[in-house]
């Protein structure tokens, strides 16, 4: 597994051979990418009223995925490429462990959530591919091993499903419950209770 991943590396990394126009462009994305999903979903809680809470629900979500993904690159401790000497780091970024990729788990969290949703699965579509762009150029740029991406998403999969899960035992147990109740708090306690009319 180790010798696929640095071979994986190899390939796709621009190593200390970097081409002159794919790395600025790589760079940028490497940087860029988070923002541009925060912004996706800024838009979609502005243009899409309706959707708000889920939207911030999905944000929720993936705030837990940024902290469970850095407890565990923290305490598995693992070295990025340019820690191993492998590339140099063309971006600005901490010696800090490296599995699972935090930008990668968020980013396809969002795309996930969105894609489980009809009236954002136009967005979740756009969150992945910007989730896989990203992915490939912190690859590129040296900060990440293609594993650390490929776990990212899977620690994405598991909080989905998570969110899948909670969203089932609200509709099924708290939902109806809170309904019951706002029910009976509206009900006349008794007839004298009652308009005449």
């Amino acid at each position: 597994m180790k010798a696929l991943n640095f071979a994986l590396f190899q390939w796709m990394a621009a190593g200390y051979e970097p081409s002159s126009w794919l790395l600025p462009l790589a760079s940028a994305i490497a940087l860029g990418g988070a923002w541009a999903g925060m912004a996706l979903m800024g838009w979609a809680a502005w243009r899409r009223p309706s959707e708000r809470g889920y939207v911030m629900a999905t944000l929720a979500f993936a705030a837990a995925t940024a902290v469970i993904a850095h407890a565990i690159a923290a305490s598995l401790n693992l070295p990025r490429p340019f820690m191993l000497g492998l590339s140099p780091a063309y971006i600005p970024h901490g010696a800090r462990g490296s599995l699972p990729s935090a930008h990668a788990a968020v980013m396809f969290t969002v795309a996930l959530m969105f894609l489980l949703r009809p009236r954002l699965r136009d967005l979740g579509i756009g969150m992945a591919a910007v989730a896989a762009i990203t992915g490939w150029a912190r690859v590129y740029v040296g900060v990440h091993f293609p594993v650390d991406i490929a776990t990212g998403l899977l620690l994405a999969v598991v909080m989905t499903g998570v969110f899948v899960g909670v969203q089932r035992l609200w509709r099924r147990h708290v939902a109806p419950r809170i309904a019951r109740d706002d029910l009976h708090a509206r009900a006349p306690a008794s007839k004298a209770d009652q308009p005449l009319v």
